[in-house]
């Protein structure tokens, strides 16, 4: 017989998510009779995100829909097809789609919230989550299409040493721009100017934050990425030059507080300074997805570009791996392979 091991939500998060959160199903599995449009998957690797806190608040704040109580968890995973129904998506195609932390999943590739990347076949599925990964491609478009640096610019990047932030850091600096990355803790601040090409780092759990913009941007940010929001948006804030772009990629600070993610105070500097906020989500590119990895793949085989994979095993290790994304505990992209 068949099995679907699911993680649901059991209880909501109060504060901080805690593994006790989550609770592991086992159910019987047959598969469905599909319906036009649809496929089923087995998902194979799951990339463990910060953006999933969000969807486990009750309310309109989870802007991608929340998860009811009882239901399974959402995420990002490397399948493959295993029976179709979809003209464009035949058994056999390995694609990165929005699925669930289920063996198995039933999906419509055109409903998904995010339109699936399809995986090209001289690519892994750990590479698909790794430096060809939807997190990779937030970092490529959200810098390089939202935030559009200059060379010689100042770029500063919260939540640097993540998944995203650490591309962008790279990124960044391979373009020629000035970088400057906010982390947690020596270690990781370390391994930004160390490892990642940053210029300099500011530790937000040692140092002053808003002094230490200051000092380091004195002729202002050009640019800020922004994957944390909250009290490190409002110091970038008060330190961008005129004309400067503020990329809205997360808002992590918030996921775990009520009341939604708070914005720069004084708004007025914004309008003086001529600054520009936008946000944006990677579906917006899959389009473009190719190109982004051809240059992506151009840079790592440079030896200019590396990604640090946090690869975990076994499916019971899922909540606790989207733990350490809030302790500080992982070690680059996490990944849980089944």
């Amino acid at each position: 017989m068949t099995f679907n091991r699911k993680w649901t939500l059991a209880k909501r998060p109060d504060g901080r998510v805690a593994t006790g959160d989550f609770a592991m199903l086992t159910e019987p599995f047959t598969p469905p009779a599909l319906d036009e449009g649809e496929v089923l998957v087995r998902n194979h690797i799951f990339a463990v995100a910060p953006t999933i806190r969000n969807w486990l608040n009750a309310g309109p704040g989870s802007y991608r829909g929340s998860i009811p109580i009882g239901g399974t968890i959402a995420g990002m995973t490397a399948c493959e097809v295993v029976q179709s129904n979809h003209p464009d998506h035949p058994v056999g195609t390995r694609m990165v789609a929005m699925a669930r932390w289920e063996d198995w999943s039933v999906l419509r590739p055109d409903a998904a919230p995010v339109p699936p990347f399809p995986i090209p076949a001289d690519v892994t599925l750990i590479e698909a989550l790794g430096l060809y990964s939807p997190n990779s491609l937030t970092a490529y478009f959200g810098l390089l299409d939202i935030g559009r640096p200059l060379a010689g610019e100042t770029v500063v990047v919260s939540g640097a040493a993540g998944s995203v932030g650490s591309m962008v850091c790279q990124i960044a600096g391979i373009i020629g721009c000035r970088v400057i990355g906010i982390a947690g803790g020596p270690d990781k601040c370390r391994k930004l100017v160390e490892e990642l090409g940053a210029t300099a780092a500011i530790d937000y759990r040692n140092d002053d934050v808003p002094a230490r913009l200051a000092e380091l941007c004195p002729g202002g940010i050009d640019v800020f990425f922004d994957n944390v929001g909250g009290e490190q948006l409002e110091a970038a804030a008060n330190v961008m030059a005129d004309r400067g772009r503020i990329v809205l990629c997360g808002q992590i600070s918030s996921y775990d507080r009520a009341g939604g993610a708070p914005g720069p105070r004084d708004m007025m500097k914004m309008v003086y300074g001529r600054i520009r906020m936008e946000g944006f989500v990677v579906g917006d590119f899959v389009g473009r997805a190719a190109v982004a990895r051809a240059k992506l793949r151009h840079w790592a085989d440079e030896g200019r570009l590396t990604v640090r994979i946090d690869q975990r095993a076994g499916f019971a290790r899922l909540p606790e791996a989207f733990v350490a994304l809030f302790d500080g505990s992982n070690d680059g992209t996490l990944l849980v392979t089944a």
